[in-house]
């Protein structure tokens, strides 16, 4: 199928798939890979397995959702349709924005830890610091510049961090050492579930596809199918380098060495070369993830303004975007500088997830619109839904922060909605009538 540019929009069915690939081949596969394992064990694929059919529940409903309500702010169009425009879906998308920040902030902390691998020995330790803010204000000008300019970048880096982790993969099966990957290590099988508090964050960032709904020729039509072939893809992959990993390493190796995990399990195949080339295709995979996660957290932001969720100021016309993009653009600085995101990162994906659950909630009050099929969605509630409650006991279990952190972001999302909606006198806008495609 051909990537047709129609009457200036630019996002087509490969645009759209490169850039859900872009943003789930992140940080999450490469930073927390052994951290997985330190859960699972070589039967972390089992875990990615099931965090792929989870998000692929997910990619059904949303992608109906998407067809039937293309619209630029994704999510948060299908929560007005369902709800209505009201205190509960603002402090539901303000949740879902801040979650997306926070998971920004932690993508770009991890492009400047892999960056400053490349410099010498004894370098300042501020290094990582600058990278990290160089990779997010490039990108802010890259969309600044348009979806044109995000989908070109995407379909470049994508490419060249699918087929690093591809070769990777099949050079990694082809030399495994089976008794690596014998069911006699596997741990208890209820940490393979509870690792899917950690292996669902390499798959969230599917959902940035439906932000792309209204620069697409043919939402109706392209939307479903990108969202599901980029999971179906993505899943695939991740499998294969799982692995390629636990079949090369010892649990105890990819656990010790987890920062780089990937790049350490290139080099009894590849030598130092294979582990330079995974290093960079690290950089390329945390730096694509920040283009296509910010032009969707762009999106996001336009659409609450429209609302009426967001100050004007965030739908505001800058250049070929919103301003919106810069405003997030300085809080993903800020957070990142400010604070340590590794367990703030898993409480904003379980907030993500939570979020999707909702969402599919409401599709069932729209199934009549969407032609969705029931079980299907009801599978996608039960399936998002579990794993919210299986990372909340891990996570609970690990520290007793992540309730009080995710109370922290429900209470603030609802002052700040509060403080919209009655302060301000703010006047909810009327939900314009939305074309069947």
């Amino acid at each position: 199928m051909s990537d047709t540019m129609v009457k200036g929009k630019p996002i087509g069915f490969w645009s759209a798939v490169a850039m859900g690939i872009g943003a789930m081949v992140g940080a999450g596969i490469f930073a927390l890979l052994g951290e997985a394992g330190a859960i699972s064990g070589s039967a972390v694929y089992i875990s990615f397995i099931i965090g792929g059919i989870i998000a692929l529940s997910s990619a059904y409903s949303l992608g109906k959702l998407g067809a039937r309500y293309p619209a630029a702010g994704g999510i948060v169009e299908y929560l007005v349709q369902a709800y209505g425009s009201g205190f509960f879906t603002g402090v539901t998308s303000l949740i879902l924005y801040g979650a997306a920040v926070v998971s920004l902030s932690l993508i770009a902390k991890a492009f400047g830890n892999y960056a400053v691998t490349f410099l010498p020995d004894g370098h300042a330790p501020w290094w990582h610091h600058v990278f990290s803010v160089a990779i997010v204000l490039f990108f802010v000008i890259v969309n600044l510049n348009g979806a044109r300019n995000v989908a070109f970048w995407e379909r470049i880096t994508v490419i060249f961090k699918f087929l690093a982790l591809a070769g990777l993969a099949i050079a990694g099966i082809v030399y495994l050492n089976p008794e690596l990957l014998s069911p006699s290590l596997y741990p208890p099988v209820k940490d393979i579930f509870f690792s899917l508090s950690i292996t669902f964050f390499a798959y969230e960032g599917f959902r940035v596809i439906t932000n792309s709904a209204e620069d697409m020729p043919d939402p109706g039509k392209t939307l479903p199918r990108a969202m599901i072939t980029s999971v179906l893809l993505v899943m695939l992959l991740y499998v294969g380098v799982s692995f390629a990993v636990f079949g090369n390493l010892p649990v105890e190796t990819v656990i010790a060495t987890k920062d780089y995990a990937l790049a350490q399990a290139a080099k009894p195949i590849f030598g130092q070369i294979g582990f330079t080339v995974v290093a960079l295709a690290a950089l390329v995979s945390t730096a694509s993830s920040i283009n296509a996660n910010l032009y969707a957290v762009t999106n996001v932001t336009y659409q609450l303004a429209k609302d009426g969720e967001l100050p004007e100021v965030f739908g505001a016309p800058i250049r070929h975007s919103r301003e919106g993009l810069v405003i997030s653009g300085i809080l993903i600085i800020i957070m990142m500088l400010l604070f340590n995101l590794a367990e703030i990162a898993l409480t904003g994906s379980v907030l993500i997830l939570t979020v999707h659950t909702i969402t599919h909630f409401g599709h069932l009050k729209l199934i009549k619109e969407t032609n969705a099929s029931r079980p299907m969605i009801v599978t996608a509630i039960i399936m998002s839904l579990t794993a919210v409650v299986l990372a909340l006991i891990y996570e609970s279990q690990k520290s007793d922060n992540v309730l009080l952190m995710m109370a922290g972001f429900i209470v603030i999302a609802a002052m700040i909605e509060f403080l919209l909606q009655k302060l301000t006198n703010r006047e909810i806008l009327p939900r314009m009538p939305t074309i069947k495609q």
